[in-house]
C-alpha cells in the first residue's frame, strides 16, 4: 500500500497537493535554515493512533483515564530532552515555538514586566517584542543591538545600561537571523546584576547544541531554554521549554503551558518528538551537525569571494543573512522568487537598519541544515552557493535559469532525502 493510499482514495484534493509538496522538496534544495526534513520513523508518529488521545495534564496525573501509553510516551519524549541538553526538566508539550516563549513568560513575568531581547531588525524573532504582536501589549519589550552589523558584535554595554536603566524581569537571549555565536556568560553577568532570569530562544541552534557544536547556555549559567523541536534539531514543528535545574521554575512553567495555555498535548507529536530526540543522541547526529556549520561556511567563502556583503560578516551557525540589494541592487523578494524558478527555496529577510519593508527587504536568509541532511558537503554547498549568484545575476536571462535549474535537479537526484537517520 502506497504511503498515502487512503488519502487517495478518499480526498483527491488534499492527495494532489501532498503529492505537489513531496516532488517539489525532491526536485528542489530546502535553503530555507528553519526548515528541515524528518525521517520516515518521525513522520508515522505523527501520523500515529496517538492523535485520537486527549492527555490534558503531565505523566501520572492526567484528567482523563487510558494514560498508560500515552505517559510512557511523554516520559520518553522528556527523558531524552534532557539528557540532550543538560538539564533537569522539560516540558514538552508546546505546540511551537511561538507558544513555548509565551508561556514562559506568564511563568515568569506579571503583566506589565519588562523583557530584554535582541531588536528584529538585528536578528530577534517577532515573539521578542514586536509591536505587531499581541504579547507586546501584555509585557513591556525593550531591545539591544548588535554594535557592529559587519563584524556581528553584540553592544553589550549597551545591553547592560538598558537593564540598569528597565529593570527587566527577563533578559532573552536568542535570535532568528543572527548568524554568529553569544556570549552567554556576559547575558547572565548582566542579569544577576539587575536580578533578572536569564532565557534563550535557541530555536534555529538547538540541533547545533544537542550536537556539541555550538555553545550550551545551561552551561553559562542559564535560567531557561525555549526552542522548538524541527530546524536544526531535524524533529516535527513543535516547541518545548527546558528548565536547568529549579524545581519551582519548572513547576510554574507546567501550569503555564497547561492549563495555562494550552488544553490536550498533541500526544502523536510528542512521540515524534521522543523519536526525534532519539535520533539527536546518536553519534550520527554530532557528525551532521559538524557538517552543518562546515557547509554554511563553504557558501560564506563562495558569498564573499562574490562581494556580496553578509550580515554580521559570516557565520557561525547553520545560518547566512545577505544584503543582495545592497551588493546587487536586487530587492530581498525579487531574489526569493527568481531563486525559486531554479529550485533553490529560501525567504526573503531584513536586515540592521533596513531602509525597506518587511514585505519586500533588502536581504535574503539562508542555511545548510536541509542540504546537509541529503548528504551535501562543502564541494556541494559551494556549488549550490555559485548557482544562487549566478541566477541573481542573470535573473532575466531565461536561457541561464533553465540551465541552472537543470543542475539543481540534478544535485538532488544525487542526494535525494533520506528516510532514516539510524
Amino acid at each position: 500500500m502506497s504511503e498515502y493510499n487512503y488519502i487517495k482514495q478518499q480526498d483527491e484534493d488534499i492527495y494532489n497537493a501532498i503529492m505537489g509538496e513531496e516532488e517539489r522538496e525532491a526536485n528542489g534544495l530546502e535553503l530555507i535554515p528553519s526548515e528541515n526534513y524528518v525521517s520516515r520513523a518521525v513522520r508515522e508518529a505523527n501520523g500515529s493512533i496517538l492523535t485520537n488521545k486527549y492527555s490534558e495534564g503531565y505523566p501520572g496525573k492526567r484528567y482523563y483515564g487510558g494514560q498508560e501509553f500515552t505517559d510512557a510516551v511523554e516520559k520518553v519524549a522528556i527523558d531524552r530532552a534532557c539528557q540532550l541538553f543538560g538539564c533537569k526538566y522539560a516540558n514538552v508539550q508546546p505546540l511551537s515555538g511561538a507558544p513555548a516563549n509565551v508561556a514562559m513568560y506568564f511563568a515568569l513575568m506579571e503583566p506589565g514586566d519588562t523583557v530584554l531581547g535582541m531588536h528584529l531588525e538585528h536578528g530577534g524573532h517577532l515573539t521578542h517584542g514586536h509591536p505587531t504582536t499581541s504579547i507586546n501589549k501584555v509585557f513591556n519589550f525593550v531591545r539591544y543591538k548588535m554594535k557592529d552589523v559587519d563584524t556581528g558584535e553584540i553592544d553589550y554595554e549597551e545591553l547592560r545600561k538598558v537593564a540598569l536603566e528597565h529593570k527587566p524581569k527577563i533578559i532573552l537571549a536568542g535570535f532568528s537571523a543572527y548568524s554568529r555565536e553569544l556570549d552567554y556568560e556576559k547575558f547572565v553577568e548582566i542579569a544577576r546584576e539587575v536580578g533578572a532570569y536569564t532565557v534563550a530562544d535557541m530555536a534555529h541552534i538547538a540541533g547545533l547544541i544537542a550536537g556539541g557544536v555550538a555553545k550550551n547556555p545551561f552551561d553559562a549559567g542559564f535560567d531557561v531554554i525555549t526552542t522548538t523541536t524541527h530546524k536544526t534539531l531535524r524533529g516535527p514543528r513543535g516547541g518545548m521549554v527546558l528548565v536547568r535545574e529549579d524545581e519551582e521554575l519548572a513547576k510554574k512553567i507546567n501550569k503555564s503551558v497547561f492549563p495555562g495555555l494550552q488544553g490536550g498535548p498533541h500526544m502523536n507529536n510528542i512521540a515524534a518528538k521522543a523519536i526525534a530526540f532519539g535520533e539527536a543522541l546518536q553519534p550520527s547526529f554530532k557528525t551532521y551537525s559538524k557538517q552543518v556549520l562546515k557547509n554554511a561556511k563553504a557558501m560564506e567563502e563562495v558569498f564573499k569571494d562574490a562581494d556580496i556583503r553578509l550580515l554580521g560578516g559570516g557565520t557561525d551557525n547553520h545560518l547566512l543573512l545577505a544584503d543582495v540589494f545592497g551588493s546587487m541592487g536586487i530587492t530581498g523578494q525579487e531574489a526569493e522568487v527568481v531563486l525559486d524558478e531554479v529550485g533553490i527555496t529560501l525567504n526573503k529577510n531584513m536586515i540592521a537598519d533596513e531602509s525597506r519593508t518587511a514585505m519586500d527587504p533588502s536581504g535574503i536568509r539562508f542555511g545548510t541544515p536541509a542540504i546537509t541532511t541529503r548528504g551535501m558537503k562543502e564541494e556541494e554547498a559551494a556549488k549550490v552557493a555559485e548557482i544562487m549568484i549566478d541566477t541573481l545575476k542573470n535573473k532575466d536571462d531565461q536561457a541561464k535559469k533553465d540551465a541552472n535549474r537543470d543542475a539543481i535537479k540534478e544535485l538532488c537526484q544525487q542526494f535525494p532525502i533520506p528516510e532514516s537517520f539510524v
